[in-house]
């Protein structure tokens, strides 16, 4: 049986997946020539991340699937501790790397290191998140859910629009976002100018 949530969880983590890669090749080509698309650019994808996975997804994903796994498979708590934890220090985080950006920027490259540092660990505990998310808590949740669990489950996610998924209706909001960062970000990672 297929259930749209765990579809749009994985397609969620995908387009995130992409946007952190994106946003690592970015950081590891610096700013080159021009400094001001590049950091236009890093907002962007950091106000990205603020906005929607901490915002709809990891919400979503406390207050309803984590709970029902926890239920249903009490053996993977620990596992489910440490991505609640994830996600209470995950909102944080992004805020704290948008503060380090904008010190690299008006500061300079005195600033540069922390930013980077930081970023680096960020991108790395957020792609673990989402591997131990996919390898230990969606199997327990296809193993133990119930019919009316998924029902819950796929009414809430499908609910989500990401703007980086082409499955949903854009929104005009988010499409600007989108377009954005893809029309600046340079040749490979986007569009804009290499």
């Amino acid at each position: 049986m297929k259930h749209s949530s765990l579809q749009i969880i994985r397609e969620e983590h995908s387009s995130l997946a992409a946007m952190l890669q994106s946003l690592r090749l970015m950081l590891e080509r610096g700013p080159a020539k021009d400094e001001r698309q590049f950091f236009d650019v890093l907002r962007a994808m950091l106000f990205y991340i603020d906005e929607f996975p901490e915002k709809l997804h990891h919400t979503k994903e406390s207050a309803l699937l984590f709970p029902k796994v926890l239920k249903a498979a009490p053996e993977v708590a620990s596992h489910l501790d440490r991505l609640e934890q994830d996600h209470a220090h995950s909102e944080a985080g992004v805020r704290e790397l948008q503060h380090l950006l904008m010190a690299w920027e008006m500061l300079g490259d005195s600033r540069r290191e922390a930013f980077e540092t930081k970023c680096t660990r960020y991108l790395d505990a957020y792609m673990d998140h989402m591997r131990l998310e996919e390898s230990v808590i969606l199997p327990e949740a296809i193993k133990h859910l119930s019919a009316e669990d998924w029902v819950e489950l796929d009414a809430a996610f499908e609910q989500n629009t990401d703007p980086l998924n082409g499955r949903y209706a854009r929104d005009p909001v988010y499409d600007r976002l989108y377009s954005r960062i893809v029309s600046t970000a340079p040749a490979p990672i986007g569009l804009g100018q290499a």
